[in-house]
């Protein structure tokens, strides 16, 4: 199914206006993949049929933004910036008696729970809160309750292992059937909420924010106007963690942060 661009654009624009979802500066390419391919899957039409669809039916307004948001993590994804975040900042949150994290865009919840492992190992869980936020409401309800394929594990745990953890992951979960369950102490100090990287604003300050492999599907304007947020929020000596593929080159803020990792695209603030 090939959809136009004004089209598409008419689209973005009455789910914004109505709904509150702003897609419209996503990188377009991979968002039409992902529309034409829920399309398919649903059997619909057009892009009038889908208006149609979610605008009578609640649930399928979600389930729509389910599958067009990215979802696609793992605990202790890239073991190798963990390591980076380990040695580079952790050293630096233990010098404060309380401090506060942000994982932007953490989907169904794996990278969360990543650094609630961390800070537990560190000793630090205790006088942290972690926020994780995401556009998709679904994702933070599976997030919140910590439930995962057991399928998973043996993937998370070689992660793990590759990191450098101190223990034997399973510690950390309890496995009933075909699932695991996160243990409640990784999660009593995590807010999951909403939050819409595109549209909304600042909500506290941080000392650590991670948003990895999320501004990749972002377009210019957007990553900026991300990386402007990022920055408002985070406390001076506050430290960035980005994914992989991404960067600080062409964002206006680019000079404001110094590099602490360039492989694993971890910056730290610098003064105001």
């Amino acid at each position: 199914m090939e959809l136009e661009e004004v089209e598409l654009r008419e689209f973005l624009n009455k789910l914004y206006l109505n709904f509150g979802y702003d897609f419209r500066d996503y990188a377009q390419a991979s968002l039409k993949r992902r529309i034409c391919h829920y399309l398919q899957l649903k059997k619909i039409n057009s892009l009038s049929e889908l208006w149609d669809n979610i605008t009578s039916d609640n649930a399928a307004l979600e389930q729509m933004i389910q599958e067009i948001s990215v979802t696609v993590t793992e605990m202790f994804r890239d073991p190798s910036f963990f390591k980076s975040l380990n040695k580079h900042v952790i050293p630096r949150l233990k010098t404060y008696p309380f401090f506060k994290v942000w994982v932007a865009g953490c989907a169904t919840g794996e990278e969360a729970y990543t650094i609630a492992i961390i800070l537990k190992e560190a000793g630090l869980l205790e006088r942290s809160i972690i926020y994780a936020t995401d556009i998709n409401q679904r994702s933070l309800r599976k997030a919140a309750d910590g439930i995962f394929p057991i399928d998973s594990m043996k993937n998370y745990i070689a992660n793990y292992q590759q990191y450098g953890g101190l223990g034997d992951f399973s510690q950390y979960y309890s496995a009933k059937y075909n699932s695991v369950m996160m243990n409640k102490e990784l999660s009593k100090n995590m807010v999951f909420a909403p939050h819409n990287l595109a549209v909304d604003s600042v909500f506290n300050e941080f000392e650590l924010i991670i948003c990895r492999n999320v501004l990749i599907y972002f377009n210019q304007t957007l990553q900026n106007k991300v990386i402007n947020l990022f920055y408002q929020s985070l406390c001076d000596f506050g430290y960035l963690g980005l994914g992989s593929k991404e960067s600080l080159l062409f964002t206006d803020k680019r000079k404001e942060f110094t590099e602490i990792d360039r492989k694993e695209k971890l910056f730290m603030k610098t003064a105001k």
